[in-house]
């Protein structure tokens, strides 16, 4: 339903924004939307089932637990720029959550698993399995399972357990024989084993939820009690933190002690089956302290994010996505080391496209090159069998001076953080753990190496982690130069970051929290002037979430003014378009397909002299106001071009995965007209890669949609070689 916005409306208004946390989730259901497409082939539908359920449980423990403690501690107005209050939001995505978990299984029950099965991939229940199959997990059970279970009684004797978070645990009352009454016990199913055990079979692969297992087996771990068929819960729990910037003097010591209590924060979530006892439940809600607003009755199997081991099966090819390689880039290729192609041209990679192995080989270089004096770098998110900290390791095992600037304040990465920075330091790097109060979001490498005509540095900056993993799942840009103003500005910025110095008059970077915003905001209203003056203003972003509401205001601004304004925004986003006179010009998109969109890219179209920046920071509060962000300008010219006509044009021609944002708050995919060909946009990258990686300097590309005009061949402009 369109908002009713009066005339002469102020732009701080509530009713010109979308909630943050309604957003959010109606980003969820466009991930589960991909899994009830018809078009996506069937296991990766399975897989989008698991990853709206992995979704669902980070925001659970994040964005529920905190309006939780808002609704405790009194709060009655909204922090969003929505002012929705905090007790309104919960009932509302109560209300939204349990309808999307229903969609969500009647996709799994009635679609999925149908045509898995027919393709002889199974997941039995106990009523499926036949007294062979029955037998051999009974010596499963025996032989793997039994010894890692423990039994627990509730009585006086014996309280409720403390159940870690996302812990599945199974439930029954049993009763003594010749003994009045009925007493709870639990089990529950270890995280450490596998979440189905498969069965063997000639057929094809046969699993079985390691719960069903278990419940089979009660007898085994309560002999000679009367048992209850037993159900199956799953807790989630608050855990969010907050530092106390002024207390805090050790932060590896705090950020370690808070990673342990959120194992123990307070339960926001109740999962279910379905058909448990009345009894069962309001004994878990009283012995969670939970309200039944926050129990979920789950139709099947719970915690669906174990799909995941079901996907990764070997094989079954018809029903995956296409194979997908990433392509090596002839920058790179043409010479013997990373030093000699970055010396030559400024470098950009569009990962997962082009191979992320040349921003691995880049720090290895430097780590094993007696030419290399010092290395710098940001890890923000990393794998946990990183080779860029082995090669850090190494180099500073070799002499070098290693500064490694690791963010422990990483959500839901802190322990594999904490982990990193106690290595790294043992291998002699020295380690840094940025700010309290403010996260470093930023994704920079600094190499300083000395060549025949002085020192040289070269500079990587990225939109994403330096994380090879999700790097193949993550669509991201890096940026490769030796220019000596991104050398000098990256300079500043590590000893920035190591010495608390008073920020320099950056050369090429822009550096939050001290002056990102009003750039940004700078940048908007002077396209609305040139729109004033006759000129034609355009803006194009390219960003993962929109929520900052001085952002937002100087959107709409330039909308009034007539600025064409196109958004893709992958999730977030509190910017209602088309309300007319406020943001009739502005249009977003989100694009969801089998690649996370992650990059950030900003277009201003600036009277006809374009500039276009990348970075790490989305138009949120929190990454322009609580974070160390860096956005910097692409220009060299085939480098600009390629960014503006090729990949915002692409992305803004995607008429396959793209859906469109409507004034309410809810979207709806995009259709092609009648004639117009269609535009798979990650597809077409793919494509563009492979071509990419075997062309000629200068050779002709389609690109299908400019930012501004029709679709034209182009040829790439020429680059220009380094003579510094």
């Amino acid at each position: 339903m369109l908002p009713d916005v009066p005339p002469g409306v102020s732009l701080d208004d509530p009713v010109l924004y979308i909630n943050r946390e309604l957003s959010w989730l109606e980003f969820n259901r466009r991930v589960l939307d991909e899994a009830r497409d018809s078009t996506v082939p069937w296991l990766e539908r399975l897989k989008f089932l698991a990853i709206f359920s992995s979704n669902l449980d980070e925001f659970f423990m994040v964005r529920v637990g905190g309006l939780k403690q808002k609704v405790q501690a009194g709060v009655m107005r909204g922090s969003g720029a929505d002012r929705m209050p905090p007790a309104e939001q919960l009932a509302r995505i109560s209300q939204t959550v349990r309808q999307m978990v229903e969609e969500q299984y009647r996709c799994l029950a009635e679609e999925v698993l149908p045509v898995l099965e027919s393709e002889g991939i199974f997941v039995r229940q106990a009523s499926d399995l036949s007294s062979a199959e029955r037998q051999h997990l009974s010596e499963v059970f025996r032989r793997e399972i039994f010894p890692v279970l423990t039994p627990l009684a509730i009585d006086p004797g014996h309280p409720f357990p403390h159940l870690f978070n996302k812990s599945m645990t199974l439930v029954t009352m049993m009763q003594r024989p010749n003994h009045p009454g009925k007493m709870f016990a639990v089990v529950q199913v270890p995280a450490v084993l596998q979440r189905f055990v498969q069965l063997p079979s000639e057929k094809g692969h046969v699993f079985v939820p390691l719960e069903t297992v278990i419940r089979l087996h009660l007898e085994d771990l309560y002999p000679g009690m009367q048992l209850d068929q037993g159900s199956v819960f799953r807790v989630t729990r608050d855990s969010e933190y907050e530092i106390d910037d002024d207390e805090v003097e050790d932060l590896l010591k705090t950020i370690e002690e808070e990673v342990k209590k959120r194992k123990r924060g307070d339960a926001v979530r109740l999962e279910i089956e379905a058909g448990s006892p009345p009894e069962v439940e309001h004994f878990l809600t009283q012995a969670l302290d939970l309200e039944p607003s926050d129990v979920y009755r789950i139709p099947g199997l719970l915690d669906l994010t174990g799909l995941f081991q079901i996907y990764s099966l070997p094989g079954y090819l018809h029903l995956r996505d296409s194979q997908a390689s990433a392509q090596l880039v002839p920058e790179f290729t043409r010479f013997n080391n990373p030093f000699s192609a970055i010396r030559a041209q400024d470098i950009l990679i569009h990962h997962p496209y082009e191979s992320f192995s040349h921003v691995v080989d880049f720090i290895e270089a430097a780590a094993s090159d007696e030419r290399v004096l010092a290395i710098k770098q940001t890890l923000y998110r990393t794998s946990s069998d990183s080779p860029i900290v082995r090669a850090l390791q190494r180099a500073a095992d070799r002499g070098k001076q290693v500064t490694a600037v690791i963010e422990l304040k990483a959500r839901l990465d802190e322990e594999r953080n904490i982990l990193w920075a106690r290595e790294l330091e043992k291998a002699g790097v020295h380690v840094v753990f940025g700010f309290v109060g403010l996260k470093t979001h930023c994704k920079i490498a600094l190499v300083v190496r000395r060549e025949d005509d002085g020192l040289r540095r070269y500079v990587h900056l990225s939109t994403g982690n330096y994380n090879p993993q999700t790097a193949r799942i993550y669509t991201d840009l890096g940026f490769f130069t030796c220019h000596p103003d991104f050398a000098e500005d990256a300079s500043a910025l590590f000893n920035y970051l190591t010495g608390y110095g008073e920020l320099p008059q950056w050369r090429k970077l822009v550096v939050a929290p001290s002056r990102m915003q009003t750039f940004f905001i700078e940048k908007l209203n002077r396209e609305a002037e040139f729109q004033r003056q006759g000129k034609m203003g355009r803006v194009v972003a390219k960003l993962n979430g929109l929520l900052e509401p001085t952002v937002i205001q100087a959107l709409y601004r330039a909308s009034q003014a007539g600025v064409k304004i196109d958004l893709i925004c992958r999730g977030i986003c509190a910017l209602r378009p088309g309300l007319p006179g406020i943001s009739d010009n502005i249009r977003v998109r989100s694009i969801v397909d089998r690649f996370l969109e992650h990059s950030r890219i900003y277009y201003f179209g600036n009277g006809g002299h374009e500039e276009v920046y990348i970075g790490s920071a989305d138009w949120m509060d929190r990454n322009l106001s609580r974070r160390v962000e860096v956005v910097f300008p692409i220009e060299q010219p085939d480098l600009k071009h390629r960014l503006i006509h090729e990949i915002l044009a692409i992305s803004l021609a995607d008429n396959v995965k793209a859906r469109e944002l409507l004034p309410d708050g809810t979207w709806r995919k995009v259709t092609p007209a009648e004639g117009e060909p269609l535009v798979r946009s990650q597809e077409k990258f793919l494509e563009l890669a492979a071509i990419n990686a075997n062309r000629r300097q200068g050779s002709t590309l389609l690109t299908p949609l400019p930012v501004n005009g029709e679709a034209t061949p182009t040829k790439r402009p020429r680059r220009i070689r380094k003579t510094s």
